[in-house]
């Protein structure tokens, strides 16, 4: 058979298909899957010292440079937790899914949904931080290399990048795992050697520092004074809130538990030794680069350019024809790394939406893989929302870090407090140090969970505050409906009867006169009914009596056509009535059959009515009653017609009768062929 355009235009862009039997191929080797899963958490190194200082210096001014180093090194201790519970996680959950799974399993199905919204708010809105930050990145290069400003465009280079972040996932992992993985390596190479040389001229004694005239430049965010934060006693609440934007330095963290089925056998060591060393790097670049900032006073701007990193290479290497080189080494590296760190989104929602929807939590159509075996639909859904974020926020990066955590250290606390119960019930070796790791890895992402929701709430926190509980309240309304249909199609067999009516009367349903409407009729007399009536509903009595005198003209029509009159034009109530006439006589079981003809080209589907599901759903409801839908294939029908008039429309004799004219009210009209 001819395949469809729309399969066509699928196979042109994404490639051939992948066949099922070769899924087990699509896995990743550890440095692949450091490059897929990691770049989220370690790009945040790029952008989470800076998000502390838009807190900082606004307050307490230059004494903010020094105070983002006790809130790195509690950061830093954070993540020392996160880590030691996180490699608990994937050694013990090897299946995908992550703190979702490890709800599930410890909490039961509906408390695991908390973990599903949260897993779900984090990738939506890390792809629209991600992107927005690596357009950031590009306009810094572009200001502070040839003194361009792109900031009007900056929204649209975002969105560009997305969408070509969509389409490079919808053909499948393994050609995303090769492309995605090489800009994380060069961050790492890239930033590595900037915080080293920058720590080297700093220990040396010759590292640049801005001048105040550099603090207070145009776009740089208001500096404040010490005294004015000390004096409102605001010094608490300005480290607190420091503290939750510096909590994006952590996001990111829980992608490679979310995503270990994509690894390679064994599973649990292979993701237990990637996150260890994704650890080691994010930890190591945070720290280098708030010790870089706290001595050059690189100072955040309003408008997100140039950023905090882009000043310290700036300034790192000099303005020489190298220092640039190597400056715009580490731009395009950052803006490739915070790129594809979206791409973690990628990787990880869809995966964890297939197992949330194999829970009857979500639509059981994002269980399904895809033309090169992506989940393609949850692929479009995170696209579909992260579009909107972008596009109600503006791509401003600060706005979406208001929006950030919740959703993160909500799911840290789930998998961290689940580990912890799973430990508790159970005698293994150092159980007692296992369940004080994870439980004071809860306790502190809970922490982090209150302080932001408190501290960001009026900056757009109240927004996810209040979407998280309806998000579950609404996956397990999803659930609860699954549920009750099941209960009652299972039922159904106990329940339902075995009564046989001892008539069986077919009732085709006619429009007009034509192949379709004689295609049916020879469907109707191959059921072989104890009564076959041919029905017209006269919504227009005088073509009614027309397509009557047709029909009784025509030698294939060896049924007579009945009029049923319907003066309000209520064609579903008219049909439905009929029906329940017939069954009325508890004797009779009914079969509408209704003609159906399909159109291949779009247009054609535009110009003709499309009622013949809408009347069969009207009949199903109906006891002891079915309605059929008989196909008739009017495209190819037409074309045949072409053939034989070499493409010439029919004129003269051959118009199409009065009948065929009639107005389509059962699925479309198909042009004439000719009385039979």
């Amino acid at each position: 058979m001819p395949e469809r355009i729309g399969y066509r235009v699928k196979r042109l862009l994404l490639g051939p298909p992948l066949v099922t039997a070769r899924l087990r191929e699509e896995k990743l080797s550890k440095p692949v899957a450091l490059g897929v899963l990691a770049p989220d958490c370690i790009s945040s190194s790029a952008y989470g010292t800076e998000q502390m200082l838009t807190q900082l210096v606004p307050v307490v001014g230059v004494a903010g440079f020094a105070l983002v180093m006790p809130v790195t090194g509690v950061i830093l201790g954070l993540l020392l937790l996160l880590t030691l519970s996180y490699r608990d996680v994937v050694t013990t959950y090897t299946r995908a899914g992550g703190s979702y799974v490890v709800a599930r399993e410890n909490f039961g199905p509906r408390t695991a949904q908390v973990a599903a919204v949260a897993l779900l708010i984090d990738y939506i809105v890390t792809v629209a931080v991600q992107a927005a930050a690596g357009t950031d990145a590009v306009s810094s290069m572009l200001q502070l290399l040839f003194h361009l400003d792109i900031h009007a465009d900056k929204l649209w280079i975002t969105v560009g990048v997305l969408l070509l972040l969509c389409y490079g996932n919808l053909r499948g992992i393994r050609e995303a795992g090769r492309a995605f993985s090489v800009p994380t390596y060069l961050f790492v190479l890239t930033a590595g050697l900037t915080v080293l040389v920058g720590i080297a001229r700093l220990v040396a004694g010759n590292l640049p520092q801005l001048s105040d005239a550099d603090l207070h430049a145009d776009g740089t965010v208001p500096v404040g004074t010490p005294g004015s934060g000390l004096l409102m006693g605001a010094s608490l609440f300005v480290l607190l809130r420091a503290f939750a934007n510096g909590g994006s330095s952590l996001t990111g963290l829980e992608a490679i538990s979310n995503g270990v089925g994509a690894f390679r056998e064994p599973r649990g060591s292979n993701a237990r030794r990637t996150l260890v060393i994704m650890s080691v790097i994010l930890g190591g670049l945070v720290l280098g680069v708030s010790a870089l900032a706290w001595h050059t006073h690189a100072v955040p701007y309003v408008s997100g350019s140039p950023t905090v990193l882009a000043q310290e290479a700036h300034l790192v290497f000099g303005r020489s024809v190298f220092g640039q080189a190597m400056f715009a080494a580490v731009q395009v590296a950052t803006a490739l790394v915070l790129y594809t760190g979206a791409n973690t989104s990628f990787n990880g929602f869809p995966f964890l939406a297939s197992f949330v929807a194999d829970d009857s939590f979500l639509p059981r159509r994002l269980t399904r893989r895809g033309h090169r075996l992506a989940f393609s639909n949850g692929i479009l859904v995170l696209t579909a929302v992260s579009l909107a974020l972008l596009l109600a926020t503006g791509g401003r990066l600060t706005e979406l870090v208001s929006l950030y955590a919740i959703g993160v250290f909500t799911g840290f606390v789930m998998a961290t407090a689940g580990l912890a119960r799973h430990h508790w019930r159970r005698r293994a070796e150092h159980r007692l140090l296992k369940v004080a790791v994870n439980a004071a890895a809860a306790a502190a992402s809970a922490a982090v969970v209150v302080v932001f929701a408190v501290t960001k709430f009026t900056e757009g926190a109240w927004v996810v505050v209040i979407l998280f509980p309806l998000g579950v309240w609404g996956l397990i309304r999803t659930n609860e409906r699954y549920r009750t249909e099941q209960a009652a199609l299972d039922a159904a067999p106990a329940t339902a009867t075995t009564e046989t009516r001892s008539r069986h009367v077919v009732v085709l349903l006619v429009d007009r006169l034509d192949l379709a409407a004689l295609t049916a009729l020879g469907h109707a007399h191959a059921l072989r009914p104890t009564r076959l009536r041919a029905v017209h509903v006269a919504l227009d009595t005088a073509r009614a009596e027309e397509l009557r005198l047709a029909w009784e003209s025509n030698r294939a029509a060896d049924v007579p056509l009945e009029l049923v009159d319907c003066p309000d034009r209520r064609l579903h109530h008219a049909i439905a009535r009929l029906v329940a006439r017939v069954t009325a006589d508890g004797h009779t079981r009914v079969t509408l059959l209704i003609a159906r003809r399909s159109y291949g080209p779009l247009t054609g589907r535009l110009l003709h009515a499309r009622s013949g599901d809408s009347l069969a759903h009207a009949v199903n409801r109906l006891p002891h009653a079915a309605a059929t839908i008989v196909p008739f294939d009017a495209s190819a029908a037409i074309a045949a017609y072409r053939r034989r008039n070499d493409g010439h429309p029919a004129t003269g004799a051959a118009a199409p009768t009065p009948v065929a004219r009639s107005r389509d009210r059962d699925g479309g009209a198909a042009r004439p062929s000719g009385r039979s």
